[in-house]
C-alpha cells in the first residue's frame, strides 16, 4: 500500500524548497556584501574627516621648545586604545647639563652613578638633537615598566632622578669621584650594531701621534742625515 502524503507535509516541503531555489540574480554573493561593508566603513571615515577633523583646530597649541627649567623628555607607547602591557612603560631622557648640579665634580659623579644609563649622544627616539648645548655632558635614560600603571612608573623614575642629583651634589670627597667613566656598555653597543665603529681606530678611538711613546717617534731629518753621512 502506498502511503498517502498529507497536504500539510506538502506545504512544509514547498517552504523548505524555497530556500534552495535560485534567486534569479536578485541577490548579490557574499563577496558583494563584504565589498559594500568596506565601502560603508570608508565612507564613515571620510565623513569624519570632512565634518569632525576641522573642529580640532580649536585645540591647536603653539609649539614651545623645552627649556632648562623643563629638561625631562618623557616617552610613552600607545596602541590606539588597545590593551597592551607596554602601554604602562615610561622612558625619560634628560641632558646631564640641564640637571641642577653644582660643579664639574657633581657632573662627573652623576655620570658614574648613572652607569650604563649614561650615553654621550641622545637616543634616537628621544627627540633631542645632538647639536644642542645639552650634549656637553651627555644624556641619561631611565625606563620603568615594573608597575601596572604609567603614573607609578613615571613616579619611580622621578624619585630615582632626585636621588641621583642629591647624591651627586653631596658634600665631601667621595672615593669614586676620581674614577674614570666606564664606557664598556658603549663599546658593546657599537660591536653589536656592526656599523664599522667596532673596528679598532674608529668610533672616536682613532690613534694619533700623542698616543705613541716619545722614543718611538721618528727622529728629525737632519739628525738622520748626520748619522748616515761620515764626518769630515
Amino acid at each position: 500500500m502506498r502511503k498517502k502524503i498529507s497536504k500539510a507535509s506538502k506545504g512544509d516541503d514547498e517552504e523548505i524548497l524555497q530556500h534552495f531555489r535560485p534567486d534569479g540574480g536578485l541577490d548579490v554573493p557574499v563577496a558583494g556584501y563584504l565589498l559594500h561593508r568596506q565601502q560603508r566603513q570608508t565612507l564613515y571615515y571620510m565623513r569624519l574627516i570632512e565634518h569632525e577633523i576641522p573642529k580640532l583646530v580649536a585645540f591647536r597649541k603653539p609649539f614651545v621648545p623645552p627649556t632648562a627649567a623643563t629638561p625631562l623628555v618623557i616617552r610613552s607607547v600607545n596602541f590606539a586604545g588597545e590593551q597592551h602591557p607596554l602601554t604602562a612603560k615610561r622612558s625619560v631622557v634628560v641632558p646631564v647639563a640641564h640637571l641642577p648640579l653644582r660643579n664639574e665634580v657633581a657632573f662627573h659623579r652623576a655620570k658614574l652613578l648613572a652607569g650604563v644609563r649614561w650615553m654621550p649622544e641622545p637616543p634616537r627616539d628621544s627627540g633631542i638633537s645632538a647639536d644642542e648645548d645639552a650634549a656637553k655632558h651627555g644624556f641619561i635614560k631611565i625606563s620603568c615598566e615594573d608597575f601596572p600603571r604609567a603614573n607609578m612608573n613615571l613616579k619611580w623614575i622621578s624619585d630615582t632622578l632626585d636621588k641621583l642629583v642629591l647624591e651627586a651634589n653631596a658634600e665631601g670627597e667621595a672615593p669614586y669621584q676620581r674614577l674614570p667613566l666606564d664606557t664598556r656598555h658603549l663599546d658593546s653597543k657599537a660591536r653589536k650594531s656592526k656599523k664599522g665603529d667596532h673596528v679598532r681606530g674608529r668610533g672616536g678611538l682613532r690613534p694619533s701621534l700623542k698616543d705613541f711613546p716619545t722614543e718611538w717617534l721618528p727622529k728629525r731629518q737632519e739628525n738622520v742625515i748626520s748619522s748616515v753621512l761620515p764626518s769630515q
